[in-house]
């Protein structure tokens, strides 16, 4: 074989391997994985902290958490992309899944999800029966309530994909302590008011692709202006949820209400803008950024 063969071979191979690893992270939706895994983690670190266990007596059960969890998750939203194989072309956002392209055949889809759930939920039991009961809710309300039932028929179909979104915490902590109490709680409503500003946010920018795959999405069936005041009650109604996490300290309650004050000024800003999908994008990475220094502060406080 000549050396430019040898060449044109190993490129060949190098794009394809690239390309399988980047269909397989686009299938299990890997953003969606990360930002549970940080939460799953909060939730299990702080109630190592508020129990007292020690963190090398913990390791296992600390693996078994967050790498169960991510898989949990991750065929969940494998499934979640069988699901919506059919509304998925009509939307640019969705168009290049593998799932779509014909790179991945949806029963593989279909069989890597159910297998990552349950490797997943085995992992979650090995902790606390809690934990991996709390891991099929999860499932449960993502793939059946929301993807299967809520998303294509109600507007409401983002409040309901909220619950499974703010489960991972309430694993995480009951991998630890089952008994649950008001902390995870909290987390979780921290979590479950979040989430509708932040895909609210996803869905103005992309209203014309859920208009046209017909997912009655907020912003398609009432519009921006109701959208926008929606997005307003979900960000005031996460002022009080800091104070829950009370025995985190005052400068957690200092950094969460700045945190919201923020993200009220700029929803406020949101019916003076003239330019709804720049406001709705500052939103959206806003509601990120939110995310992650919340949830990453907790941790660092229990420090300090």
């Amino acid at each position: 074989m000549s050396n430019s063969r040898v060449v044109s071979a190993v490129k060949e191979a190098d794009f394809s391997e690239t390309t399988a690893w980047k269909d397989f992270l686009a299938l299990i939706k890997i953003g969606i994985v990360n930002s549970n895994f940080i939460t799953a983690f909060t939730g299990l670190w702080l109630a190592m902290y508020f129990t007292g266990t020690q963190f090398l007596s913990s390791i296992d059960t600390m693996f078994l958490t967050l790498i169960g969890s991510s898989l949990v998750v991750a065929g969940s939203c494998s499934i979640n992309n069988y699901i919506d194989r059919d509304i998925d072309p009509l939307m640019e956002r969705t168009k290049n899944r593998p799932t779509v392209t014909g790179r991945v055949a949806p029963v593989r889809a279909l069989g890597l999800g159910i297998g990552f759930v349950i490797f997943g939920e085995i992992m979650l039991f090995m902790t606390t029966p809690m934990a991996g009961l709390i891991g099929l809710f999860g499932v449960f309300s993502y793939v059946v309530l929301y993807s299967m039932w809520t998303k294509r028929k109600y507007a409401s179909n983002t409040i309901v994909g909220s619950i499974s979104g703010a489960v991972p915490p309430l694993i995480g902590w009951a991998a630890i302590d089952p008994s649950l109490g008001a902390i995870p709680f909290a987390l979780f409503l921290i979590m479950f008011v979040w989430q509708p500003p932040h895909f609210y946010a996803i869905a103005m920018r992309r209203v014309n692709e859920y208009r046209a795959a017909g997912v009655p999405m907020l912003p398609v069936v009432k519009g921006f202006a109701r959208t926008k005041f929606s997005m307003l009650l979900w960000v005031v109604a996460l002022f009080p949820l800091p104070f829950l996490l009370s025995e985190l300290g005052t400068a957690f309650i200092v950094l969460a209400t700045i945190l919201n004050i923020g993200w009220l000024v700029l929803a406020i800003k949101g019916y003076r803008t003239k330019d709804d999908h720049k406001w709705a994008t500052m939103m959206f990475v806003y509601s990120l950024n939110y995310l992650t220094i919340m949830f990453t502060g907790m941790v660092i406080l229990t420090f300090i």
